[in-house]
């Protein structure tokens, strides 16, 4: 009989499977997992089609096609000022999660440390774990989800190789200031610290907010990865493509191992987005209001309920607390309470954590849906 010995021992399946699946059993509205269910751009499908029928359907270059590689370099010219080689600074990826888990793999070694901030997204940990180093869990305050910065001080260490950032925030909603960055900066730019930027939600900023890349900064831009995704920016979760930015000598490590984890992206994908974004760039720039019209229904049309809520800052998740529901329900009962007795289906919060706060009551709601689909849930949520 062989032995079997899991590298990820405590691992199990993802809490999205989880209430999908319940979802589908109970035939119930389904705002828990981060996907549209309206369609993408008809003109980006339209361009997918004619990339296949064009003949773009074997292997891309493994760093990513070039004229895509160029559209993100205009994103940063236009929103940051910031001028990157598409040639040994950007590459494509087949979704954002290789991406930052590429980065991990390349920079961080066993015995090392990476700081990063709780609730946070679920790839994360065991990436670090996989290389046998420590991830050093902070959780952020709330009801703000910010950063104490004094416990952030104290967390650094001669092991401390990385911090992971992700802004704006899944599941919270919250974003970095310009203060955040600059407070990181002073505490890890006389040390031997990686940034890893999760930025996936880059576009999807609300109430006048503005979005900070770890790029921006000079002090940072040689020292940090960002990673981005189309698929959220355009609609297209199922897509699977996104974007590793880093310094030529940090991409250079990160390609190496990004090479034997997967060599290349799906190549009409990343032809359809090309032209798809050099020929609509109205898309980009129309998206903040687009997601913010879709929180501010969902926001209102739950405001006469029982649940209360702090406004999402960014992402397309709100957030929304049931303490004066069932307090007497942690956050996974609450869930399954909603779905099995109310049909509507959302995320705990305290997946997210290592240790969650014994008393949260958070969960997560999806609003990247159709207008049908937010009233009927305002609906469910103002009979609870």
């Amino acid at each position: 009989m062989i032995e079997i010995h899991s590298k990820l021992p405590a691992q199990g399946v993802t809490i999205f499977s989880i209430m999908t699946a319940m979802a589908q059993r109970l035939n119930a509205l389904n705002l828990s997992q981060g996907f549209p269910d309206f369609p993408a751009p008809p003109d980006l499908l339209q361009a997918l089609s004619q990339a296949t029928l064009d003949g773009y359907n074997q292997y891309a270059a493994g760093d990513g096609l070039l004229s895509l590689r160029e559209q993100v370099t205009q994103l940063f010219l236009n929103r940051d000022q910031l001028q990157l080689d598409p040639v040994t600074e950007i590459t494509i990826t087949p979704g954002a999660t290789i991406g930052l888990f590429s980065a991990i793999q390349a920079i961080v070694h066993a015995g090392d440390e990476v700081i990063i901030f709780d609730p946070s997204y679920e790839s994360y940990a065991p990436s670090i774990q996989l290389v046998g180093a420590k991830p050093i869990h902070i959780a952020l305050n709330a009801p703000d989800f910010s950063v104490d910065w004094n416990q952030v001080k104290s967390a650094i260490t001669d092991k401390t190789r990385m911090v992971i950032v992700n802004t704006p925030h899944n599941p919270t909603g919250a974003i970095w200031s310009k203060q955040d960055w600059l407070n990181l900066i002073e505490l890890i730019q006389d040390k031997n610290i990686v940034v890893l930027s999760d930025e996936v939600y880059e576009h999807l900023i609300y109430d006048g907010e503005k979005h900070y890349s770890a790029l921006s900064f000079p002090e940072l831009r040689e020292r940090s990865f960002v990673v981005g995704s189309f698929g959220k920016t355009f609609h297209v979760t199922g897509w699977k493509t996104g974007y590793c930015v880093a310094a030529p000598e940090l991409m250079k490590v990160f390609r190496q191992i990004y090479q034997f984890a997967n060599f290349c992206g799906v190549t009409p994908v990343q032809m359809a987005l090309a032209n798809y974004m050099q020929q609509h760039p109205e898309h980009i720039s129309g998206l903040s209001s687009f997601y913010q019209q879709k929180r501010d229904l969902f926001n209102s049309g739950i405001a006469d309920s029982k649940f209360s809520l702090i406004p999402s800052k960014g992402t397309f998740f709100q957030n929304v607390d049931y303490s004066n529901i069932r307090p007497d329900l942690n956050d996974v009962e609450m869930c399954k309470f909603l779905a099995e007795e109310h049909k509507i289906v959302a995320i705990p919060v305290s997946v997210f954590y290592k240790q969650a706060p014994e008393n949260l009551r958070l969960i997560r709601f999806c609003f990247a849906k159709k207008e049908e689909t937010l009233v009927q849930a305002c609906k469910i949520l103002n009979q609870v």
